[in-house]
């Protein structure tokens, strides 16, 4: 059976909300597996058909445990994923952009396949308070990311992608 991996990194608490109820949409679907990024190597990478990738933006650019497992597993993979399809959710405090580019560019090395654009969450997080307080995910919200999540289970089942 064809496997779904969500691998995951979260400071304050939004990305992994977003990687678990992915996770529960697509364990409906087929075999999915929930991996924090830190516990993941490649050969989580290389038992899965998909990946779904959730993290935070800091300053900017992707967590530092997330960067870290693709600076730890993008040359022992290179070569070896080409043309699977992921996606990504990134939790924002007002942007996200940042760190979607940089995880695509990522990517994009790996010759990866984005089947779906970048979910962004925008927490509106704006002062160190509310930057480092931990976060709390409307229905709407999580009902987007287990959507996300089936989708992405459904389409690596099936073989669509």
């Amino acid at each position: 059976m064809k496997q779904l991996l969500i691998l995951w990194h979260s400071r304050t608490g939004a990305a992994e909300a977003m990687a678990r109820a992915a996770f529960e949409g697509a364990r409906g679907e087929g075999a999915a597996r929930l991996v924090r990024a830190a516990e993941a190597g490649p050969e989580e990478m290389l038992a899965a058909a998909g990946y779904l990738f959730a993290a935070p933006e800091n300053l900017a650019g992707l967590s530092g445990e997330m960067k870290e497992f693709f600076d730890r597993c993008y040359y022992p993979l290179l070569g070896r994923i080409e043309g699977r399809p992921y996606a990504q959710m990134i939790a924002a405090g007002s942007d996200g952009q940042g760190a979607a580019r940089q995880l695509a560019r990522i990517c994009t090395g790996w010759r990866l396949r984005e089947v779906q654009p970048a979910m962004i969450v925008n927490t509106n997080a704006q002062t160190p308070e509310q930057i480092l307080a931990p976060k709390t995910l409307d229905a709407a919200t999580l009902a987007d990311c287990r959507d996300l999540g089936a989708g992405m289970m459904a389409g690596v089942a099936s073989g669509i992608w």
